[in-house]
């Protein structure tokens, strides 16, 4: 079992105070490089989520809100236990999602980036005049807290994900009841028992429910005290969400599902794209919404290109990312590993040739996957037309600009997108074509707090991230004043 002084309470956090389940009901977390339990959890009752709405409820102000200075020093007390903690923390991500632990502790710097933006913009959610006097009234615009916030997370991003939603809806004055995945419960637990120890939040303003999706989501969706829900992940789940609350018109920010195109031309720094594709699609063990999910390479440089890819992977190493020396962790559960090897078996099925990595027969028991790529892919393979999630890597061919914009758009999706080309007017000709959030040209980068990063089509609605994620919890009130 793990032990950390940041876990010595297993349990809800309501109203200020860790809650003991009533019911004694738990459920265990796992650590994916050993199949062993580690800890168990409690999982909360109906009534216990409850609880946390109606303390959430206990905490909004709206007559008289908490001032910014108080929200900016809550931000700044979260940002600096982040980073006096970060080694422990990304010690417990590590030992639940799996992930090596050098890359699990600069999560917790990433984290930490999210309060650190929203406490030095968090000015722009003051009260303002506008200039024009129209209707002869003077205009003030005030953007006031939407109210108690249902903020749900995913494995993938255990401290990270958390941070991009609560980091704006603290700045907001939006009490929130926050539900981590069940795979990856503890490093929230580790969070609340930093806020709880170094920030001084009134009672309510964060809540924490544990256990069963159904159960807590469920008490989400219904209650009318609780105007909005920020969700990440998969595009199936968001939509029944969007279901379930059309009829109380809840606010919706939703990040969903991905399938990144990563397009790489014939004019293109070979090594520099080869390097960035490793950076981008094995962060996480390929288990993240914004890696490359189906790579486009120009005929000419396919085979040069798809050399210097399996050089780099054939140099990778797979296992417990708490040695720490490791560049791959294990996938997240066993669901998880038999949908890449899935795709793996699929692509190969239907004419895909392995380029580096195992034949699907050779991969061995446990979690642990290796880095894998593949070619000649089509698009009637599953991992062309759904999201792998892992660390594989299927190569296309394209000839032409105006067939791969085509090709890269040929999903609902539209999350990240990724371009890499010499030639400025046709990386801005491919990122205006391409419906995707985010397109990065020359580079592999994923999300930053200080810029706006969310999805189009069935990827999402809202942004985290930037000023515009700042906005997202709050709603603008205009109070004109005549003379």
């Amino acid at each position: 079992m793990i032990e950390s002084p940041l876990l010595e309470k297993l349990n809800g956090y309501i109203g200020g105070r860790w809650t003991d389940n009533v019911q004694g009901n738990t459920f265990d977390v796992y650590n994916p490089a050993t199949g062993d339990v580690i800890a168990k959890v409690a999982s909360m009752s109906e009534s216990e989520v409850e609880d946390a709405v109606a303390a959430g409820k206990s905490a909004l102000r709206l007559t008289s809100p908490y001032s910014i200075e108080t929200r900016r020093k809550w931000l700044e007390d979260i940002r600096d236990a982040l980073k006096a903690n970060r080694e422990e923390v990304g010690r417990i991500l590590c030992m639940e999602h799996g992930k090596p632990l050098q890359e699990a502790q600069g999560e917790v710097d990433y984290a930490a980036g999210f309060f650190d933006y929203c406490s030095k913009h968090i000015q722009a959610l003051d009260a303002h005049t506008i200039p024009e006097k129209p209707k002869d009234c003077t205009w003030t615009v005030h953007y006031r807290p939407v109210g108690v916030t249902g903020l749900i997370t995913p494995w993938n991003f255990p401290i990270g994900m958390i941070a991009k939603k609560l980091s704006a809806a603290l700045a907001a004055g939006c009490p929130s009841v926050i539900k981590p995945a069940s795979e990856t419960p503890l490093t929230m637990i580790a969070l609340f028992t930093l806020m709880d120890q170094h920030t001084d939040m009134p009672d309510g303003m964060v809540n924490l429910v544990m256990g069963k999706a159904s159960v807590i989501g469920k008490v989400l969706c219904e209650s009318p005290d609780v105007p909005m829900l920020s969700f990440t992940g998969s595009t199936e789940v968001g939509r029944k969400l969007i279901q379930d609350t059309a009829d109380q018109v809840k606010k919706l920010a939703l990040e969903l599902g991905g399938n990144a195109p990563f397009i790489v031309f014939d004019d293109a720094d070979l090594d520099a794209a080869a390097d960035n594709l490793i950076a981008n699609k094995f962060r996480g063990g390929g288990q993240t919404c914004v890696c490359a999910n189906r790579i486009f390479v120009h005929e000419k440089v396919a085979d040069a290109f798809g050399e210097k890819l399996a050089e780099r992977v054939n140099k990778m190493t797979v296992g417990d990312g708490i040695n720490g020396d490791v560049d791959l962790g294990p996938l997240i559960n066993k669901a998880g590993f038999d949908k890449v090897k899935r795709h793996l078996e699929d692509a190969l099925e239907q004419g895909a040739s392995l380029v580096a990595g195992k034949q699907p027969g050779d991969l061995g028991d446990g979690l642990f996957f290796p880095p894998t790529v593949i070619t000649d892919v089509t698009r009637d393979m599953c991992c062309y037309r759904e999201e792998t999630f892992g660390p594989l890597v299927p190569m296309a061919l394209f000839r032409t600009e105006e067939e791969v914009i085509e090709a890269g758009n040929d999903t609902e999706f539209g999350l990240a997108s990724y371009v890499f080309t010499g030639d400025a007017e046709r990386a801005q000709r491919v990122a205006a074509g391409l419906r995707f959030g985010h397109c990065g040209w020359n580079t592999g980068t994923g999300p930053t707090p200080e810029a706006p990063f969310g999805g189009m089509k069935a990827s999402g609605i809202g942004r985290e991230g930037g000023l515009e994620g700042l906005f997202e919890f709050v709603e603008a009130q205009t109070v004109p004043r005549g003379f």
